[in-house]
C-alpha cells in the first residue's frame, strides 16, 4: 500500500478525460466519466484535466465539461484542472469551479490558426485577457499557457527553437503562471527535448512548466526522461494512451500514464500513484468507450517478478 502523504518526487498529470476523450469519435457518458475520475483519484492522482470549454458544436464530447469540473472538485487534494482556449471558455471553467486553466498556445502559426484561428501573437492577449479575468475573480486560480508544437508540427514542418522560447517567455510576462512545452504531433527527440526545455528553464526558472509529450514515433517515454534530466517534474499523460489533436493529421497518442508511472517508480522516483489501481483505471474507461483501442506495454506485460513499489 502506497503512502500518498508522502511528497512524490514529480506530478503526473492525467489528461486523459479532456485529451483522450475529445480525440475519440464515441461521446462517454457523464456518469462514465464520474467513475473514471474517481478511480483516477484512487489510485493517486494528484492532478487531472478533465474538460474542454469549447462550443458543444465543434466537440460533443466537452458538453458536459461544467458538470464534471463540479464533480471533480469534490475530490479534496485533487487539482482540477481545464482547458480554455478563449476569454468566454475562462469564464465558464471559473464559473464552474476549476483550480487550474490550461491555454493551448502554439508556436505553429499554422497549426494556432487551423486550431483556434488566431495567430500566436493573439493567443498572447488572449492569455493577457484571462489572467486580468483570473486576477479579478479568483486570484487563486493557476494559469498555464502549454506551447503546443514546440518541437514541429504537421502543418508548418520545423518550427524555430527561438520562436518557441520567445512565445513562452511572453504568456508568462502577459500574466501565465507558468508555461510548458507540448509535442503536440510527436517530432520531439531526446536531445531536442534537452535542448528546448534546458533553455526554457533558464529563460523562465520556476515558471518553467510541463512536459507534454506524445508517443505518435515510440519516443514519448525517451523524451520525458529527456525532460526528467533537465529538471522537469511535472508530465502529462493520459489512461490508456488516448489522445491526439483533430488539427494536427496523424498525431496520435498520448504517453502512456500506466507506462510512465511504471517508468519513474522503478528508477526510483516516487510519483505517488498505485501501479495495480492505475491499472484498474483502465477498466471504467473501457466500459465507458466500448471497442476503443487502449495502449501501454506495462498493463499487457505486468510487473516484472519480485517489483516492490517503494512507499
Amino acid at each position: 500500500m502506497l503512502n500518498h502523504s508522502s511528497q512524490p518526487d514529480v506530478l503526473i498529470s492525467e489528461v486523459g478525460p479532456r485529451d483522450g476523450l475529445q480525440s475519440v469519435k464515441a461521446t462517454m457518458s457523464t456518469a462514465d466519466k464520474f467513475k473514471w475520475i474517481d478511480a483516477l483519484v484512487a489510485a493517486g492522482v494528484r492532478e487531472i484535466e478533465v474538460a474542454s470549454f469549447v462550443p458543444a458544436r465543434l466537440l460533443p464530447q466537452m458538453a458536459d465539461a461544467a458538470e464534471v469540473v463540479k464533480y471533480a472538485t469534490r475530490h479534496p487534494n485533487v487539482t482540477v484542472m481545464a482547458l480554455v482556449p478563449n476569454l468566454r471558455g475562462a469564464q465558464a471553467a471559473l464559473a464552474a469551479g476549476a483550480h487550474k486553466l490550461t491555454m493551448p498556445v502554439s508556436a505553429s502559426r499554422a497549426h494556432s490558426l487551423a486550431n483556434v484561428r488566431k495567430t500566436p501573437e493573439d493567443m498572447v492577449e488572449e492569455v493577457r485577457a484571462i489572467a486580468r479575468l483570473r486576477d479579478e475573480l479568483a486570484p487563486a486560480v493557476k494559469l498555464e499557457a502549454g506551447i503546443s508544437t514546440a518541437f514541429g508540427c504537421t502543418l508548418q514542418g520545423e518550427v524555430a527553437e527561438d520562436d518557441v522560447i520567445r512565445l513562452a517567455t511572453l504568456c508568462v510576462q502577459a500574466g501565465a503562471n507558468e508555461s510548458g512545452l507540448s509535442d503536440t504531433v510527436g517530432y520531439a527527440n531526446p536531445a531536442q527535448v534537452r535542448r528546448l526545455f534546458r533553455r526554457l528553464r533558464q529563460e523562465l526558472g520556476e515558471h518553467a512548466g510541463a512536459a507534454h509529450m506524445h508517443n505518435t514515433r515510440g519516443l514519448g517515454l525517451a523524451n520525458c526522461l529527456a525532460a526528467w534530466d533537465e529538471g522537469v517534474r511535472t508530465f502529462d499523460s493520459s489512461l490508456g494512451g488516448l489522445g491526439g489533436c483533430p488539427y494536427a493529421p496523424g498525431a496520435s497518442g498520448n504517453v502512456v500514464t500506466e507506462d510512465l508511472v511504471f517508468m519513474f517508480e522503478a528508477m526510483g522516483v516516487r510519483t505517488g500513484i498505485d501501479l495495480a489501481k492505475i491499472v484498474a483505471a483502465r477498466e471504467p474507461l473501457a466500459v465507458g468507450l466500448p471497442g476503443e483501442a487502449l495502449y501501454g506495454m506495462t498493463p499487457d506485460a505486468g510487473l516484472p517478478k519480485g517489483f516492490a513499489q517503494q512507499p
